[in-house]
């Protein structure tokens, strides 16, 4: 059955658009990572899966991709917008700040990893050259799963980022390196990296100075149409530029994506260009997994499940002990060391690049080659994994460590105080009020980054799940004045609240709700206040707009009060009217029974 070359890319498109509209959906559903649906659709519509069977079966024409090479375009397109993105979130104020971490640390975690891997294949046989090829391809770990699991606020997403940064920067010297200890390359390998050096420090110096002066202007000009599409247009055209200015001069296109952000994160516009081009980043990236999926045949895989495995958890495990003892050396807590160490281990979209050229420098076998290819791709599967693990066992250590007695949280034995469920925004505005007016406290959060913060600040928290069996027995609510509920679920809330108050029928329970429905749901369970945010903040912006038109802050303050318990004497109403009739079924039933 013969297709011409315009169908096979209809068709692709068509799988590649179908793939996206049922995997992100269906695995969100099922609170999955979607990086694994991609891949795994990779896997079973590419030339390795179903594909295959399209001379027996013409029908699966429709259903898969004949021609990975076609798409891998659109994936490094995902790479690059990725990248761009990035450095929409940062500034050239942060990338000074994080300096001593993307080239100290950075450059530390790359040459360790690179040479331990090296020095371990060499021992196996492989020749030096290629020994050290391999070692630094499988030293890279992946910008473009790694940063959207952890982002770049948090401690492991900071450390993260400095050390994938110092990868991309470092990708384009790696492969002339590579080139250089070519067989067949003499001088002229080394000049070819000085060259590339010197050429793209320039270009990269020219784009700074001419992004700062026409950045802005492009798009005042672009807002001024107050056109989505051409602000769109500009903001695409500003990568692709960018990317090419940077390629042409022998660097990475995913530099100059990444200096594009970094322009116009320095602008009015990052926040509107980064809205813009976010569907695009998510539907690229998902492109890139489907060619990673399609590179695992699953034949060759059952053919060799014993070497891959091994070579796999090698890697992995030698990456996550030396990316955690950098960590540990450098003095962060060993839940962060160990997330990050996990997060870091396996190899990267950029090794398949690397991996590329020592087959090309004839420095390791395209047999050897096409191996590491698989060994990466199922790293990369199993990354959001890892990340899982890692998290877990963080908390794990972290609670070891921060977990405080709940006995000396308090002036006394039997001392009451309040205790604060969640240290998140309101529920630390809350214990610095209780402090402020010298009232006993205990914050209890399962954020462990949160509980570090607060005991940063001196206030008496620990680490733990108000949602794990025992934990409430844990908190000894028997010597509590309060139980101060702030967290942002709101089916949790209602579920806790009600069982305290069987617990504890006169502990006074204070929760968070999110509006009055759930505040009258939260009366029923037995709250003895539940205060809607959606009531507050009305309140708020109506004595804003009284004191504003000239009313007396004393007569405003007064009846916002009055409104205030006029709401909340109506919702604990209603939720009491609901409950009554739940009793009185209850009561009928144990006189029946």
């Amino acid at each position: 059955m013969a297709f011409t070359s315009d169908s096979h890319a209809f068709s692709d498109s068509l799988v590649i658009l179908g793939a996206a509209g049922l995997v992100i959906p269906a695995f969100a559903r099922f609170r999955v990572n979607p990086v694994i649906g991609f891949i795994l659709v990779g896997m079973l519509v590419g030339p390795a899966g179903l594909g295959r069977l399209v001379d027996d079966a013409p029908w699966l024409y429709y259903l898969t991709i004949s021609d990975g090479e076609s798409i891998k375009p659109f994936a490094e397109l995902g790479i690059i917008l990725l990248l761009f993105s990035i450095g929409l979130e940062l500034s050239f104020k942060r990338l000074w700040t994080m300096r001593q971490l993307v080239f100290g640390l950075g450059a530390a975690e790359l040459a360790i990893s690179g040479l331990v891997i090296a020095f371990a294949l060499f021992l196996m046989g492989q020749p030096w050259a290629g020994a050290v090829g391999l070692g630094l391809a499988l030293a890279l770990s992946s910008t473009a799963l790694v940063l959207p699991m952890t982002g770049t606020v948090s401690p492991v997403g900071r450390t993260a980022f400095a050390m994938l940064l110092f990868e991309d920067l470092a990708l384009v010297p790696i492969i002339f390196a590579l080139g250089a200890m070519a067989p067949y390359a003499q001088e002229e390998g080394w000049h070819g990296i000085v060259d590339t050096l010197w050429k793209g420090g320039l270009t990269i110096v020219v784009m700074m100075v001419f992004g700062r002066l026409l950045l802005p202007r492009l798009f005042a000009q672009a807002a001024r149409t107050k056109s989505p599409e051409l602000f769109l247009a500009a903001s695409l055209l500003v990568v692709i530029l960018a990317s090419i200015a940077t390629t042409a001069v022998g660097l990475s296109p995913i530099v100059g994506a990444l200096l594009a952000g970094l322009l116009i994160a320095e602008t009015e516009y990052h926040t509107e260009v980064e809205v813009m081009t976010a569907p695009f980043k998510g539907l690229a990236l998902g492109v890139f997994l489907i060619t990673v999926g399609m590179s695992l045949d699953v034949q060759v895989i059952a053919a060799n499940w014993v070497s891959l495995t091994t070579a796999v958890v090698g890697v992995i495990v030698a990456k996550t002990v030396i990316t955690a003892l950098l960590l540990r050396f450098k003095g962060e807590r060993r839940g962060v060391a160990i997330e990050t160490g996990l997060l870091m281990a396996s190899p990267s979209e950029t090794t398949l690049i690397v991996l590329t050229a020592a087959a090309q420098a004839k420095l390791i076998m395209p047999s050897t080659a096409a191996f590491w290819q698989i060994v990466t791709a199922l790293g990369l599967t199993i990354t959001p994994l890892l990340a899982r693990v890692g998290r877990d066992v963080a908390r794990r250590m972290e609670f070891k460590g921060m977990a405080v007695s709940v006995e000396d949280e308090g002036d006394g034995p039997d001392a009451p105080r309040a205790v604060v469920i969640g240290f998140g925004r309101v529920g630390s505005l809350v214990a610095q009020m209780l402090k402020v007016h010298n009232k006993a406290l205990l914050a209890v959060d399962a954020d462990i980054d949160a509980v570090a913060a607060a005991r940063r600040e001196g206030m008496p928290a620990m680490y733990g799940d108000i949602g794990r069996p025992g934990m409430l027995e844990r908190l000894e609510l028997h010597r509590a004045s309060a139980l101060i509920l702030t967290m942002d679920e709101p089916v949790q809330v209602v579920r806790i609240t009600a069982q305290v108050r069987k617990l504890y029928p006169d502990l006074a329970i204070v929760a968070r709700a999110r509006d009055t429905d759930h505040a009258a749901e939260l009366y029923r369970a037995g709250a003895t206040d539940a205060v809607p945010e959606t009531l507050e903040s009305s309140l708020q912006l109506s004595e804003a707009v009284l004191v504003d038109l000239g009313v007396a802050m004393g007569p405003v303050i007064a009846s916002i009060h009055e409104k205030r318990d006029e709401f909340r004497k109506m919702i604990k109403d209603q939720g009491e009217m609901d409950r009554e009739p739940r009793l009185r079924r209850t009561k009928l039933s144990e006189v029946e029974g």
